[in-house]
């Protein structure tokens, strides 16, 4: 590793090396002498005069690919794909002649941009399924615990930490059918030719439509896809690159989404994210614990969102047929979005897999405000044994007013319930309120709703998924 260049983060602290190898240099270059096989392979099968003896040849050097000689070459040509040609034309002199026959650049570029593509959203979608696994353990698990909602982040009626967990976990089911449309939806270019028209080949072929009708579908299959772009000009459509980034944007917004409100809730000491033991909190205050790991997500994310612009610019300003004001955008934007949705997603799971629950905190935190949200409930029991509801009405507003008002500016406790308990028009005992106050009376039916949802939402789809469940994730730094 050298010092003294530009080493991007995304390397060197976020991405896992998964992630990394499929857009490395070696997963793109290999892929190149794939499409060339497949273009060599099919155009043998059609009946070109093309012998089996060059297709070994080339197969024999499909992974050791003379980088060396590419570069050099692209020194004096200016030229990536037609350097990769001649350097692997160096290596299969007896197949020199017809590698990479009636393409363009485009046909190992942008097809291999697909298979990379497809490829790193099958592994987003992998991480993606473990983090709604490790979240559905959580929202069972806490299913029943009451807790304080918020509104506005000012106090509202009580939930569960399990119903508040679905509502993450939700957001990724949302995710996860996007995810799903847009893999299902990725198709090769195929070999178009230089405008999308297929001339080139027309020409190879003697005018032979039906036998050029056959070569996309024949490449795709060989490469592991079933269909092709069915029109195209050079390139397929960047809205393609723009649909991809945009699904990537969703996941981040939904694991941004989750990071603030875990932020929220350690700076509550409610729910911490995991915390090592020798993990330095702040440089300065020795007693921090600093939820990083979600500031992270949040950070990735909001690189993430703001990606999705630089596809959609793109495609909306491309020309005609083809124009290469997308290419050094591409090689950063789509890449980098991947890399980043790739840190977040392990920072997610690893953060969900270790996350501390204190129920005393949560516990104390409703209990201070669960007397204002039970008057209606205390109103109520009072109309039923006789009292005046206007009349009672008014006296709860009194005194939650200055209930409220002791703990605003005096800084005492919630005295609302003995304040009810001395007024006669209420007629109740202290001991009646408190037992009105039992939290789980104020949930409705967040349990229900949590584990309904797990296992008529959730469960089939981890069920279906089960082979690729069962990761762990490792933060770098």
């Amino acid at each position: 590793m050298s010092n003294d260049r530009y080493q991007s983060p995304l390397s060197e602290r976020y991405a896992s090396k998964e992630m990394q190898y499929i857009f490395s240099p070696d997963k793109k270059f290999k892929t190149w002498r794939k499409l060339w096989i497949a273009l060599a392979e099919t155009e043998k099968e059609l009946g070109l005069d093309i012998t089996q003896e060059q297709i070994d040849e080339l197969k024999a050097h499909a992974d050791d690919i003379n980088y060396e000689v590419a570069k050099e070459r692209e020194k004096q040509v200016r030229h990536d794909v037609m350097s990769h040609v001649y350097a692997y034309g160096k290596q299969c002199p007896k197949a020199k002649g017809i590698i990479h026959l009636g393409a363009t650049s485009c046909y190992v570029g942008d097809n291999t941009d697909i298979i990379i593509m497809t490829e790193a959203l099958k592994l987003v979608r992998k991480k993606l399924l473990n983090v709604m696994n490790e979240l559905s353990k959580f929202a069972m698990k806490y299913k029943d615990l009451p807790t304080l909602g918020f509104t506005h982040f000012q106090p509202a009626q009580p939930t569960t930490v399990g119903k508040r967990a679905s509502l993450w976990l939700m957001d990724l089911v949302y995710d996860l059918e996007d995810l799903d449309h847009v893999i299902k939806n990725m198709r090769l270019l195929g070999s178009k030719g230089t405008t999308g028209t297929q001339a080139s080949f027309l020409e190879l072929f003697e005018g032979d439509h039906e036998k050029i009708k056959k070569i996309d579908g024949m490449i795709a299959e060989k490469m592991g896809f079933d269909k092709c772009q069915p029109v195209s000009g050079q390139t397929y459509s960047r809205k393609i690159d723009s649909r991809v980034i945009n699904v990537l944007s969703q996941i981040a917004q939904s694991a941004h989404k989750f990071s603030n409100d875990i932020r929220l809730l350690q700076h509550l000491k409610e729910i911490e994210e995991p915390f090592e033991k020798n993990q330095i909190g702040s440089s300065a205050m020795a007693y921090k614990r600093n939820p990083m790991r979600s500031e992270r997500i949040a950070s990735l994310a909001n690189y993430v969102m703001a990606d999705a612009m630089n596809p959609a610019m793109v495609a909306s300003t491309q020309w005609f047929e083809r124009t290469l004001d997308d290419s050094a955008n591409k090689r950063l934007s789509v890449p980098e979005g991947f890399l980043a949705i790739d840190g977040i997603l392990d920072l997610y799971l690893n953060v969900v897999d270790g996350l501390v629950v204190y129920p005393k905190v949560i516990e104390s935190r409703l209990m201070s405000e669960l007397p204002f949200m039970a008057t209606e409930n205390i109103m109520m029991d009072a109309v039923k044994a006789g009292g005046d509801r206007q009349e009672l009405h008014e006296r709860i507003r009194v005194h939650s007013m200055a209930a409220g008002k002791v703990v605003k500016e005096e800084g005492k406790p919630n005295d609302l319930l003995s304040r009810i308990a001395n007024d006669p028009a209420f007629g109740m005992t202290m001991e009646q309120l408190e037992s009105i106050m039992d939290p789980k009376n104020f949930v409705g039916r967040a349990p229900q709703q949590t584990e309904e949802f797990i296992q008529e939402v959730v469960q089939p789809i981890l069920d279906e998924n089960k082979d690729i469940l069962g990761m762990t994730a490792e933060i770098n730094v």
